[in-house]
């Protein structure tokens, strides 16, 4: 089923799984999970809406006694630019995150589909297969704004190899000198990840010509090197300059996320589809009818490389190798295509079933937990009914009670009640050179924060242990406590009251009294 260099014609046009109605209707699928969810069940999406409401209210609504607003550009805006965009169009803060966030998934399938056919002037009939990775781990996370980032990269991608077809290069290095800075203000990711694998399809469109590596590396990287200026904002000097720590690296993590690749609600069902992606990875291996076209083959090869060699933890920003995985992964499987049969006749009708089969059916597990997760988040925001109207509240979630393959996700859940209730928590983002807010309730340092938020029931550091949270922090500076994933009674201080609770959370009242800054002793 070969094509023509130009893609615009190939053996076996029009077999169903290349159609157009097809592809749409996949593209149209990839958001069913998130149809019905007021909020989309994602570990951060309780604190990103919290940030949204901040944002729109900067400086003039009731939450900037909270929190302050630093305007500047960053390389983390992606869906916060959207859902201000919408929210000055009249749409509510919730409502313009779920559409912006709904987008995702979509977006992500629509760029798999762009970047196939501009590499290979089809869609292989093995394509399907990574489709499910639009619910990557990432995503299940609430990274939303790398993932909005990681889908516009892969459309980019595909634009530049149609490009490749049809200008000069000069053209095409102005355009993404352009695009690039963009994608940064996007998520700094999504342009690293933009800049690697261009210069990986660069390589492998002069390897597929018969280029030697020697004459295609510098080349590759000279087309890219002009997309490479926002990295001179990055470490520029000043306030706004990407600050935190680095490092963690180990192969106990980079196993973890390889096995974790669909982790969503049932271990047995998630790694069966790891199973399947490592079962066709065989048969690649072993078939004469499969093989991986360098131009995508090459950057995924790369892409897998730097997952390998990435630290968990780099300036602030963590999860960075796992990020990694995913965008790795797809364009492996979007690399694979089937050679034709002997005859000249198309083949790979029995694969492209076999792929879309396994396509819907992750659709449908996705559909059914997140109905469920977000079911039990509404439960857990019943504790807002409780909880003083404009006031501040201390949240401790147990970081544990997430450890589990079918996490509830409720660590972030608490943001909510920043947009529902006006309310102050220490739940947000403060990195520098990565979020535009920062908390302005000195009062309640060190709590002020993520990730003063996140304990565990007992530990060697203190800073992370549930007791010693309910013993130091300020009385003047918080009206309650919120515990999640920890059962009515756990915050043992004379001073607390339960007011509400719900399975292994509650809500205590804070009884100030002489407004100690001290807590009374805890038994």
């Amino acid at each position: 089923m070969d094509c023509r260099q130009d893609g615009t014609t190939c053996q076996g046009a029009g077999l169903w799984w290349q159609s157009r109605s097809f592809l749409v209707f996949c593209i149209l699928v990839s958001a069913l999970p998130l149809l019905w969810p007021a909020v989309a069940p994602l570990g951060d999406m309780g604190d990103h809406i919290g940030r949204y409401t901040i944002l729109a209210e900067a400086g003039r609504g009731p939450l900037s006694r909270y929190y302050a607003v630093h305007w500047a550009m960053v390389g983390n805006l992606g869906v916060d630019a959207v859902v201000l965009a919408l929210h000055a169009l009249g749409i509510g803060i919730e409502p313009a995150a779920k559409i912006a966030v709904l987008a995702i998934p979509p977006l992500t399938v629509a760029g798999m589909i762009a970047l196939a056919r501009a590499a290979h002037g089809r869609v292989p009939a093995s394509a399907m297969l990574a489709f499910p990775l639009a619910y990557c781990p990432a995503f299940q996370m609430g990274f939303v704004n790398f993932c909005l980032a990681q889908a516009l990269m892969l459309l980019a991608i595909a634009l530049w190899l149609r490009l490749a077809r049809r200008q000069r290069p000069i053209w095409r290095v102005g355009a993404f000198a352009i695009v690039a800075p963009l994608l940064w203000l996007c998520h700094a990711l999504g342009w690293a990840l933009l800049i690697v694998y261009l210069f990986g399809i660069e390589l492998g469109r002069r390897i597929e010509r018969g280029q030697s590596w020697r004459r295609g590396v510098p080349r590759a990287a000279l087309m890219v090197a002009p997309m490479a200026l926002p990295a001179l904002w990055m470490f520029k000097p000043g306030g706004d300059r990407v600050a935190g720590d680095s490092g963690i690296w180990s192969i106990e993590n980079k196993l973890r996320w390889i096995l974790t690749l669909f982790q969503d609600r049932w271990m047995a069902w998630d790694l069966a589809a790891l199973g399947v992606l490592i079962l066709f990875a065989y048969a690649v291996v072993r078939s004469r009818r499969l093989s991986v076209a360098p131009i995508l083959g090459v950057p995924a090869a790369i892409g897998v490389a730097i997952f390998f060699g990435l630290p968990y933890l780099f300036r602030g920003g963590a999860y960075l190798d796992m990020r990694m995985l995913a965008p790795a992964v797809m364009l492996t499987l979007l690399a694979v295509r089937v050679r034709p049969e002997p005859s000249g006749a198309p083949s790979g009708a029995g694969l492209a079933l076999v792929a879309t089969g396994f396509f819907l059916a992750r659709i449908i597990g996705t559909t059914l937990g997140y109905a469920q997760l977000a079911d039990a988040q509404e439960r857990e925001l019943q504790a807002l009914t409780v909880l003083p109207p404009g006031g501040k509240v201390l949240v401790l979630a147990n970081v544990m009670s997430e450890g589990r393959w079918n996490s509830p996700r409720r660590l972030h859940v608490a943001g909510l009640a920043i947009t529902r209730a006006g309310m102050f928590t220490n739940t947000q983002w403060a990195v520098p050179g990565q979020q535009l807010v920062r908390p302005i309730v000195p009062d309640a340092a060190p709590f002020d924060r993520d990730p003063s938020a996140l304990v565990v029931a007992s530990a060697l550091d203190e800073a992370a242990d549930f007791d010693t949270a309910i013993g130091r922090f300020n009385r003047c500076a918080f009206d309650a406590v919120w515990t999640v994933g920890f059962p009515v009674g756990r915050a043992r201080s004379p001073d607390l009251i339960p007011i509400w609770a719900q399975g292994d959370s509650a809500v205590y009242r804070v009884r100030r009294g002489l407004c100690l800054s001290d807590a009374p002793s805890v038994r």
